[in-house]
């Protein structure tokens, strides 16, 4: 049995059910109730949905997989906090970029082998990695699919 097979096979369907849990909770709302805060004072659901795209994102440059789609997220959804007043783009753009984005990182994900979910990832040495070797790129989608779970449970209680 393939142990290094499966354990990548397991961290991506949980990271296509987290995807999949925050697109159809993202499309049941209309662009209106994106602007809800999550709790008075803290994060919109629009805000939500541009820091997933840009944090998500950025794997593709951790991994080593080639250049990212929407660094120019980063500023307003990553840099500072929601209500930065930055320029944003409008909700519809967001919603399309949160589509194209998860189908860009879908076709690099089915292409990376067991051995290459379970090397180094560009955030970390040779140094850490020795040291730390399950501190790897599958590591790292696991902690951004949590990432995901996380905000879901916030986003879940917006009425």
């Amino acid at each position: 049995m393939d142990y290094a097979k499966m354990a990548v096979d397991m961290v991506l369907k949980s990271w296509n059910i987290h995807v999949s849990r925050a697109t159809k909770f993202f499309d049941s709302k209309t662009d209106e109730e994106l602007l809800k805060e999550v709790a008075p004072g803290k994060n919109s659901l629009f805000y939500l949905l541009g820091h997933f795209i840009a944090v998500n994102d950025s794997m593709i440059a951790i991994f080593g997989l080639g250049e990212r789609q929407y660094a120019h997220l980063d500023e307003a959804f990553v840099n500072n906090p929601d209500k930065s007043g930055l320029p944003m783009p409008d909700a519809a753009t967001l919603r399309n970029d949160w589509k194209k984005s998860n189908e860009i990182l879908a076709a690099y994900f089915t292409k990376m082998s067991p051995q290459e979910w379970h090397s180094r990832h560009n955030s970390m040495t040779d140094e850490d990695y020795a040291k730390e070797p399950s501190r790897n790129k599958l590591s790292a989608l696991l902690n951004r699919t949590n990432h995901i779970s996380y905000h879901l449970g916030q986003m879940v209680l917006v009425n």
